[in-house]
C-alpha cells in the first residue's frame, strides 16, 4: 500500500512523490500535480481547464453502504458518517476535547450539503464546505464558551460521476481498492505520522509511541482548516473505503482489502466494522463504503444515509429537553455524558500544537481521582474513624478467640490451667494463669514435668481439668 509523506516546503501539496504518480496513474495523467489549496483561486480555475469530466454519457454512479457502531469500551459515539448518491463523509469528534460528538455531527450537518450533482470546481466544493464547517463550530464555541476545545477529524469524498474529489483534516481515512490492490488515498495529520515519513520509526512502533493521540490537524473553529486537496480518477468496479481510526487502526491493510472486496457494499461495511470490534478496537468504529458501478446498472441504496452521532444527536437533545438522558443501543449513538474538563498533555518539544484525541479516556476519566473539595478533612475524618473502627471490631474478635483457648502449664512450681494461647515465641505472651492446683511438678515423673512445662493443650476447660485430675492420680499412685 502506497502512502504520502510531508513536504515541509508546502503544507498543502501531494507529500509523497510515490503516491502523487499513483494518484496521477488514477487520474490517467502522465505529468505532476499538486493538490489545491483553499484559497488559492487561480489553482482552482486551472483545475477546472485541465482536468474537464468526460460526457454525461459516460458517467457512472456510487453504490454505497454506511454503519457506525459505539464499540465495546466508549459509553458514546462521537463518530459521525454520510453516504449519498454524491458524497461519502466521515467525521471522528476528537476523543479527549469537550463534546466530540457534537464537533463531528455540526461538521457532517455541514458537509452534507454537498450531496447534489456537484459542478465542474470539485476541489473548491469540498474546501469550501470544510471552511464552512469550520465556522459553524467556532459560532458554537462564541454561544457557549463550555465548548471551547471540541474539534472534530474530517475526510470527504465529492462524486461527480467520473472522479472524486478529495478533502482530509486528521487521521481519518480513504482507501481505494481496484483489481485487488489496496491503495491509501489520505495521509494522516498526526504526530507519530510524521515520525514515519521522516524514518524516525516505523510504522509497528507508531502503534505504541507515547504520542500517537497527537493530531496535528483538526476542525476545531479556532485555527484556519487547511485540508488536505486532491481529485482521483475513478473507473467500474472500485471500491472506496471512509473509516474513522476506529477501524484503520487496528486492521492490517491485507484484512481491509480482503472485507472491502467481498460482497456487496453493505456486508463489507458491516464485515469491516465487525472485523475491528473483533480485533480488539477501544474506539468508535464508522465504515462508509461505495462502489463505481455502470450507470445503467441497479444498486441498492435507494437514500442517503446517516450515521454515528449525526443521527443520534436530536434524539439526545429531545431528551435533554424532557429533563431525561438518552440511551441508545449498540448500532449508533449512547447516551453522552459529562465532558471532562481539559487535561493537560506534554507536546513534544517540536511540536507547537496539536489536539489530544485521547489525553483522558471518558470510561477510566468516570473513576478517576478529583481534587479534594471545601470538607474533605471531614471525609478524611470519617474514612479514618472507620477503617479504626473496623480495626478495633477485628482486634476484639481476635482478643474474645483467645479467650477461649485453654493449656496446662507450670506457675511457681505447680501444675496450672492457662487462659489464652501457648506460644514459643520470645517476648509475646498471649496467655495468663488461669487456675492453679495443689499437684507439685516436682513430684511428677521426668516425661510429664518436661510435658507439663512445654505446655499440654486442652480443648477447653474441662479438657484441662481433666488433664490435672490425671497428672494428680499419677502424682500419687508414682
Amino acid at each position: 500500500m502506497t502512502q504520502r509523506t510531508p513536504d515541509p516546503e508546502n503544507d498543502t501539496v501531494i507529500r509523497d512523490t510515490r503516491m502523487a504518480l499513483d494518484l496521477d496513474r488514477l487520474n490517467g495523467d502522465d505529468g505532476a500535480r499538486e493538490d489545491i489549496h483553499p484559497d488559492d483561486e487561480h489553482l482552482h480555475t486551472a483545475e477546472r481547464e485541465d482536468a474537464v469530466p468526460p460526457d454525461a454519457e459516460s458517467a457512472m454512479r456510487l453504490d454505497y453502504s454506511a454503519i457506525s457502531d459505539v464499540g465495546r469500551v466508549r459509553r458514546d459515539n462521537q463518530d459521525s458518517g454520510y453516504a449519498g448518491p454524491w458524497l461519502l463523509a466521515v467525521c471522528d469528534g476528537v476523543g479527549g476535547a469537550v463534546r466530540g460528538d457534537l464537533a463531528s455531527s455540526t461538521a457532517i450537518g455541514v458537509i452534507r450539503r454537498l450531496d447534489v450533482a456537484p459542478a465542474e470546481d470539485l476541489l473548491g466544493q469540498v474546501a469550501g464546505s470544510l471552511h464552512r464547517a469550520h465556522d459553524r463550530i467556532g459560532e458554537l464555541v462564541d454561544e457557549d464558551p463550555g465548548l471551547n476545545g471540541t474539534s472534530t477529524t474530517a475526510t470527504v469524498a465529492l462524486f461527480d460521476g467520473h472522479r472524486l474529489g478529495m478533502g482530509h483534516v486528521g487521521d481519518s481515512r480513504a482507501y481505494l481498492l481496484r483489481r485487488g490492490e489496496l491503495s491509501q488515498l489520505t495521509h494522516d495529520h498526526t504526530f507519530v505520522q510524521s515520525l514515519i515519513d521522516e524514518g524516525r520509526i516505523t510504522e509497528d512502533e507508531s502503534r505504541t509511541h507515547p504520542h500517537r493521540n497527537l493530531i496535528l490537524k483538526a476542525i476545531d473553529g479556532i485555527r484556519e482548516v487547511e485540508p488536505d486537496l486532491f481529485v482521483v480518477a475513478l473507473e467500474v468496479g472500485d471500491r472506496i473505503l471512509v473509516c474513522s481510526d476506529g477501524a484503520c487502526g487496528v486492521l492490517p491493510d491485507e484484512r481491509m482489502a480482503d472485507i472491502l472486496g467481498s460482497g456487496n457494499p453493505d456486508f463489507a461495511a458491516v464485515e469491516l466494522v465487525r472485523a475491528s470490534l473483533e480485533a480488539g478496537t477501544t474506539d468508535n468504529v464508522t465504515c462508509v463504503v461505495a462502489e463505481v458501478v455502470a450507470a445503467g446498472q441497479a444498486i441498492s441504496a435507494d437514500q442517503p444515509l446517516l450515521v454515528g452521532a449525526a443521527a443520534e444527536l436530536p434524539r439526545k437533545a429531545q431528551a435533554a429537553e424532557r429533563g431525561g438522558l438518552f440511551r441508545g443501543h449498540r448500532s449508533g449513538d449512547t447516551g453522552e455524558i459529562p465532558p471532562v474538563g481539559g487535561a493537560q498533555v506534554d507536546l513534544p518539544p517540536e511540536v507547537p500544537y496539536a489536539v489530544a484525541a485521547d489525553p483522558i479516556d471518558p470510561e477510566d476519566a468516570r473513576y478517576a481521582p478529583r481534587p479534594p473539595g471545601s470538607h474533605a478533612w471531614v471525609r478524611r475524618v470519617l474514612l479514618l474513624a472507620t477503617v479504626v473502627g473496623i480495626a478495633w471490631m477485628a482486634g476484639a474478635a481476635a482478643w474474645h478467640w483467645t479467650q477461649q483457648q485453654f493449656y496446662v502449664g507450670e506457675y511457681d512450681g505447680v501444675v496450672t490451667i492457662y487462659r489464652g494461647l501457648n506460644t514459643d515465641v520470645p517476648g509475646l505472651d498471649l496467655s495468663s494463669p488461669y487456675e492453679t492446683s495443689d499437684v507439685a511438678t516436682a513430684e511428677l515423673s521426668d516425661y510429664d514435668a518436661k510435658q507439663v512445662r512445654e505446655g499440654m493443650e486442652a480443648d477447653s476447660l474441662e479438657d484441662a481439668h481433666l488433664t490435672v485430675d490425671n497428672l494428680a492420680a499419677q502424682q500419687v499412685t508414682g
